[in-house]
């Protein structure tokens, strides 16, 4: 992950080890500024020991990170830099050591153990050390004066490592949000993309089956019309040819404004009077083909306008489909409220089909199927080869039909085809 650089400058301001450094910085600078006090530190006695001790002394502040890291070595830590520090402050005779070293340590180890037990413990500790040294220096009776400035700078300190610590503990913190946040919007973006996926992939499904109840089933009753009226032409019959012309007309215009629509807007809501609608498709039905179709309607209850455009399609393809492939000479057509569902029978004495055997290419089933399904409803096709066919229809009415997610059932239990015994 990429930083900008106003963003690593705060990273570097608010890293705890940046306290430390600063701490190291002002030990060299009173490293240094010792031998311009003690001279005596120059003669190979006292620089050997002296650079010696300091130097382990620096070197364990490098490694506090590390000790952090392990706490069980924090007791031996402590010990050991307190005793770094009392040497090199009696080494150098310097009382500003004192403050300088032992200050930096009170403000590390509060910065480990927070004002708790161990902290005002190791705070005790290395207190009593720099006490010893400033009266090891100076005299006891300069004791109250070291016990003046100890007590302000302790506290002093204390409270701000203390806030510095809780600062770089919420940047801290803070990060890890941002990284979490960041590592959560991937997540949505990819989960983005995928139902941008599953989008298209309905859409497209819905677009065909738009497109079939439009253009193709409007193209195959244009087609039976035109086949009733040729065969009325060759029987002499012109009137009843011209009419079913003019059937054929209404019908190429009405399948046109569908097609217009569908193309225009997919999704416009439409409204519907299903019972008109129903005595529509049986009218043109019986008109098209001459095969008696008379609608038994018992509706009560207002049927949702989404039910009744999915019931009007389903009628619409299942009427089509008897048209062409079912040979039959008698249809029934009945729409009834069964308790709290919507109940359509489109049921034909044709010569069957099994619903097992349907052959690849035959989309009139497979749009009723998916149309139903969506609308929250079941299909039942009923047929055997010379006995007709039966499809049953149910929708819920309870607070209107809710459509499903594409693909969130299975197929097999959404459209149940029973095949009779013979």
């Amino acid at each position: 992950m990429k930083t900008s650089p106003s963003t690593h400058l705060r990273n570097v301001q608010n890293d705890p080890r940046l306290l430390m450094w600063f701490a190291i910085f002002l030990m060299v600078t009173m490293y240094v500024w010792s031998f311009f006090l003690t001279p005596r530190l120059l003669q190979p006695a006292y620089i050997l020991p002296f650079t010696g001790l300091f130097g382990i002394h620096l070197y364990l502040h490098t490694r506090v990170v590390w000790v952090e890291k392990r706490p069980g070595w924090l007791v031996g830590y402590t010990i050991i830099q307190g005793l770094l520090a009392f040497g090199i402050t009696w080494l150098s005779g310097n009382v500003g050591m004192v403050f300088c070293l032992f200050m930096a340590l009170v403000g590390e180890l509060l910065a480990f153990y927070k004002v708790t037990v161990r902290g005002i413990l190791a705070t005790g500790y290395l207190v009593a050390l720099a006490f010893t040294n400033f009266a090891l220096l100076l005299g006891i009776k300069q004791a109250g004066w070291f016990v003046l400035g100890t007590v302000p700078t302790i506290i002093f300190v204390g409270i701000y490592v203390i806030l510095y610590t809780r600062q770089a503990e919420a940047n801290a913190r803070a990060r890890e949000l941002l990284a979490e946040l960041e590592t959560a919007n991937r997540q949505l973006t990819e989960y983005a993309a995928r139902v941008e996926d599953l989008t298209i992939a309905a859409e497209r499904q819905r677009m065909a089956r738009e497109l079939h109840d439009t253009l193709s089933q409007g193209l195959a009753g244009l087609i039976l019309q035109l086949e009733a009226a040729d065969a009325h032409l060759a029987a002499n019959r012109p009137d009843r040819a011209r009419g079913i012309l003019e059937q054929s007309m209404e019908k190429a215009r009405g399948t046109l404004r569908e097609a217009r629509q569908a193309i225009d807007d997919l999704r416009q809501p439409k409204g519907h009077n299903l019972a008109e609608a129903t005595e529509q498709e049986a009218e043109r039905f019986t008109l098209a083909t001459g095969i008696t179709c008379e609608p038994s309607i018992e509706l009560k209850a207002i049927i949702p306008e989404a039910t009744a455009e999915t019931a009007i399609r389903a009628i619409s393809e299942g009427l089509t489909n008897i048209a062409r492939h079912a040979q039959a000479k008698q249809v029934s057509l009945r729409l009834a409220e069964a308790g709290e569902e919507l109940e359509i029978e489109i049921r034909d004495d044709g010569k069957g089909f099994d619903p097992q055997a349907v052959q690849p290419g035959h989309y009139g089933l497979l749009g009723m199927r998916e149309r139903v399904r969506l609308a929250g409803g079941r299909l039942d096709i009923q047929s055997e080869v010379g006995k007709g066919t039966c499809l049953l229809i149910h929708f819920p009415l309870e607070n209107g039909a809710q459509a499903s997610i594409p693909g969130g059932e299975d197929d097999a239990g959404s459209i149940k085809m029973k095949k009779q015994a013979a």
